[in-house]
């Protein structure tokens, strides 16, 4: 494992766990982009349609295709916010709360599987080292766009 780099095994270990999902989730007939995105509505009061790509990171173009097929399938009703008529509240219908549910349960399967098998202290320098990684990256200590030619 020397001779990986550091972003080879976060890439394919990401991969795994990704396909792990999605086969997890076509067993329900859903995606693990459908899951991601009900876990990330807030259940009570709805969510700013603006506010759900950047709280997952992803880009408008691929949360829009995701929200359609979510509204066509019935997971989800956009509604207009009454605190600002310019924007939408993404709320969830009795069916997509059902399914978040079923998403969260199975998160917390994954997250109990992993604890059980690795220490906290291990678990706990993974987070540590996940963080900074984030944080170099973010605040452009890798490649800092004046510096790189």
């Amino acid at each position: 494992m020397k001779d990986k780099t550091i972003d080879y095994v976060l890439r394919t270990t990401w991969l795994t766990v990704q396909k792990m999902y999605n086969e997890e989730a076509a067993k329900f007939e859903s995606t693990m982009a459908t899951g991601f995105t009900l876990l990330n509505i807030d259940p009570e009061k709805g969510t700013p349609s603006t506010a759900l790509g950047p709280k997952m990171g992803m880009e408008a173009t691929s949360l829009s295709r995701i929200l359609k097929t979510m509204e066509v399938r019935g997971l989800i009703e956009r509604k207009s916010n009454p605190n600002d008529g310019r924007s939408v509240l993404i709320h969830l219908t009795e069916f997509g709360r059902e399914k978040r549910d079923l998403s969260r349960e199975k998160v917390l399967k994954f997250n109990d599987a992993i604890r059980n098998h690795i220490s906290t202290e291990k678990l706990d320098h993974f987070y540590e080292v996940a963080e900074l990684i984030n944080d170099m990256v973010t605040n452009k200590r890798i490649y800092n766009q004046n510096n790189d030619k």
